[in-house]
């Protein structure tokens, strides 16, 4: 996803370290009249409860908007545990229908 924060420029590290924590890639950043604008491509299911952690490191001031970029392979260890998630919940299934 391509997301765009804006915030006071005071909490630009709060800003871009949240954006890291979500396996974000920093692609600019600007300030101007006291506001940084961020934009950076975040992971989709990383970006769950962002706006509630934006509100509280910005003291509510922060805002974002998000929207489709690319799709992009899943990191392999990420892949590892969808696929052993999965194949957890096959067996439960085939030994329930016993």
């Amino acid at each position: 996803m391509k997301v765009e924060v804006s915030a006071p420029e005071e909490f630009q590290g709060s800003v871009v370290g949240q954006l890291n924590q979500r396996r974000g890639t920093i692609l600019n950043t600007e300030t101007a009249e006291g506001y940084l604008t961020a934009v950076a491509e975040v992971p989709l299911n990383t970006m769950f409860g962002y706006s509630t952690d934006l509100r509280s490191a910005t003291q509510g001031k922060g805002e974002f908007t998000m929207e489709f970029a690319r799709y992009s392979q899943v990191p392999k260890n990420e892949a590892e545990a969808l696929m052993a998630t999965y194949k957890e919940k096959q067996a439960a299934d085939q030994a329930a229908r016993k």
